[in-house]
C-alpha cells in the first residue's frame, strides 16, 4: 500500500507540467525507481487538500474522545483533506502528530472567549485583563496559531458585539506574535473585524461583516480570510431562534447572510488571500471540503477555489506541494479539475505520505 509508485506523464498542478512522477519511502523522488508500481498514466495530480478551519476533537457538546477525534480526521481524509488547521478545540489532539495514517494537523489550542459570550464548553473563558496571559498560553501549547472569538451575541444590546476592547485585543495579538504564533478570529459582524484587522491580526474567520475599507486594509496588511462558505449558508438556522427575543440580532444575521457572497467576492476581487475551511466539528459535519470548494468556485471560479484548497493553502500553513524531496501527499485525478471540478469527488487514488488512502 505504500509503494514505490510510478505515475508516467503525470500533469502536476497548478502548472500542469507533464513529467514522470516517482514516489518511494513516502517521498517524491527523482526516478526511475526499481520495482515501482504503475499507479496511473497521464493523470492529473493535485496537492493534498487543506481544510483551514476545522475542529478535530470537538463535538456539539464540547470535547470528544480520542476515538471520535480519529474518526473525524479519517472522514476528512476520505474527502481528500491531508492538512488541517484546527481552529480551536477543547481536546488535546497532539497525539495525531504521531499518526502516519491521519492528516497532518496544525493546532490552534482552545478558542479564547469571554464568560457567557460563546458556546458553552468550547473555549478557554477569560476576562479582558486576562487575555494576554491566556493567549500566550495557547500560543505555547498550539502549533503556531491562536484562535480568538472576536464577536458573539451580547444579550445586553441584543446584537453581535465585540468580545474584547480594542486595546486588549491589540495587546493580545502583539503577545502572540512575540511567542511566534499567528492569530485568527471568529468574526461575523462589522465592528470586531475592523478593530482586529487594525490591530494587526493575521487571519479572519467567516468575515461576513467586511467593509470595503477593511478589505483594503487586509490587502495592504496581508491579512488572510477563511470564509467557511458552507457554515455561512447556515446563518438562517443560527438566527431563527432569536427572531422574537432579539430581533436586532436576527435582522443583522439575516442581512449578513443575504450579502455573504457579495462580501466574500469583493475580498477576492481586491486581492485578499482566501483559503478554504469547512468549520466542521459542531453543526457542520466533517468531510465537506468538496462542497466548500464548490461554494467558493461559484464565486471565483474553479481554479481559484482549488488553489485556495490546495496549492496556495499548503505553503500558507508551511506544507509543500508536489515537490522532489517532500512528502507525497497528493490526489490522482482522471481529468483536469479546473475544467471538470466534479472529478475531485471521484479520484483515481489518494496518497498520504506515499501510502494509498483507502476511504
Amino acid at each position: 500500500m505504500g509503494g514505490p509508485w510510478h505515475l508516467p506523464d503525470a500533469r502536476i498542478l497548478p502548472d500542469g507540467d507533464v513529467r514522470d512522477l516517482w514516489i518511494a519511502d513516502g517521498i517524491v523522488v527523482d526516478g526511475p525507481v526499481a520495482g515501482a508500481q504503475r499507479l496511473a498514466s497521464g493523470a492529473w495530480v493535485l496537492p493534498g487538500l487543506v481544510d483551514a478551519h476545522c475542529h478535530i476533537g470537538l463535538g456539539p457538546d464540547g470535547a470528544v474522545s480520542a476515538e471520535m477525534a480519529r474518526a473525524q480526521a479519517l472522514t476528512d481524509l476520505g474527502a481528500g483533506v491531508m492538512l488541517i488547521r484546527d481552529a480551536g478545540s477543547p481536546s488535546d489532539t497532539r497525539w495525531i502528530h504521531d499518526e502516519a495514517t491521519l492528516p497532518r494537523l496544525v493546532r490552534a489550542g482552545r478558542h479564547v472567549a469571554r464568560p457567557k459570550r460563546y458556546l458553552r464548553g468550547l473555549g478557554a473563558e477569560v476576562e479582558p485583563e486576562q487575555l494576554v496571559e491566556q493567549v500566550r498560553h495557547e500560543a505555547r501549547s498550539g502549533d503556531g496559531w491562536v484562535k480568538l472569538v472576536g464577536d458573539w451575541i451580547d444579550r445586553s444590546v441584543g446584537d453581535l458585539a465585540p468580545l474584547w476592547p480594542a486595546e486588549a485585543a491589540s495587546a493580545a495579538i502583539e503577545a502572540a506574535h512575540e511567542e511566534g504564533a499567528r492569530v485568527t478570529a471568529h468574526c461575523f459582524g462589522e465592528q470586531s473585524v475592523a478593530e482586529l484587522v487594525a490591530a494587526g491580526i493575521d487571519c479572519i474567520e467567516h468575515g461576513t461583516g467586511l467593509t470595503d475599507e477593511v478589505i483594503a486594509q487586509m490587502v495592504s496588511r496581508g491579512t488572510a480570510l477563511v470564509p467557511t462558505m458552507i457554515n455561512l449558508a447556515r446563518f438562517p438556522m443560527y438566527a431563527a431562534p432569536a427572531k422574537d427575543k432579539y430581533p436586532t440580532y436576527f435582522a443583522h444575521m439575516t442581512d449578513l447572510y443575504a450579502r455573504r457572497k457579495e462580501t466574500i467576492g469583493k475580498a477576492i476581487d481586491a486581492g485578499v488571500a482566501v483559503y478554504t475551511g469547512t468549520d466542521a466539528g459542531t453543526v457542520v459535519p466533517h468531510g465537506g471540503i468538496g462542497e466548500e470548494i464548490e461554494e467558493l468556485a461559484a464565486i471565483a471560479g474553479a481554479e481559484y477555489a482549488l488553489g485556495a484548497a490546495s496549492w496556495r493553502a499548503r505553503p500558507w500553513l508551511g506544507a509543500p506541494n508536489v515537490e522532489v524531496g517532500e512528502s507525497a501527499d497528493l490526489i490522482v485525478l482522471p481529468a483536469d479539475p479546473r475544467e471538470e471540478l466534479g472529478v475531485i469527488f471521484e479520484p483515481t487514488a489518494k496518497l498520504l505520505r506515499g501510502a494509498l488512502v483507502v476511504a
